[in-house]
């Protein structure tokens, strides 16, 4: 029974994941856009090498690429970007490996979150768009 729900919903289901995985993106890159020199502070300070470019990126992937995600525009391989851009972001900013208590706790658990969500786009990698995008991946 369960079975058949999930796939006579499957497409508005995926539609839904779509959306609301990228919400937090999208927000965060309207952040970022709106205070760019602070995060190529903060990127400098996390020693990543030319924060302004790593600024730049993180934008384009947040906003642009989230936005086309939402869009369900070449949601497979961006999916798959999307992970790649996922774990180096965790792994540059949350480095929970080299810090204890309380700081430590915190980004282990943001860590965790980041790899939650790579999750979830890998499963995006494999339903591909659904009916409901611009242009739909074949599955």
């Amino acid at each position: 029974m369960m079975d058949r729900w999930v796939e006579r919903n499957r497409d508005g289901l995926i539609l839904l994941a779509r959306v609301v995985m990228m919400v937090l993106f999208l927000a965060s890159g309207w952040g970022k856009l709106q205070d760019f020199q602070g995060v190529v502070g903060y990127l400098a300070s996390l020693h990543v090498p030319v924060p302004q470019l790593g600024a730049t990126v993180a934008v384009v992937m947040e906003l642009g690429v989230g936005l086309v995600l939402v869009l369900g525009v070449a949601v497979r391989p961006l999916a798959l970007l999307y992970v790649l851009f996922v774990l180096a972001s965790s792994v540059l900013g949350h480095a929970f490996w080299g810090m204890e208590g309380a700081d430590r706790a915190a980004n282990l658990l943001q860590f965790l979150k980041n790899m939650s969500i790579a999750a979830g786009l890998l499963l995006l990698c494999v339903t591909g768009s659904g009916r409901y995008a611009l242009l739909r991946s074949r599955h």
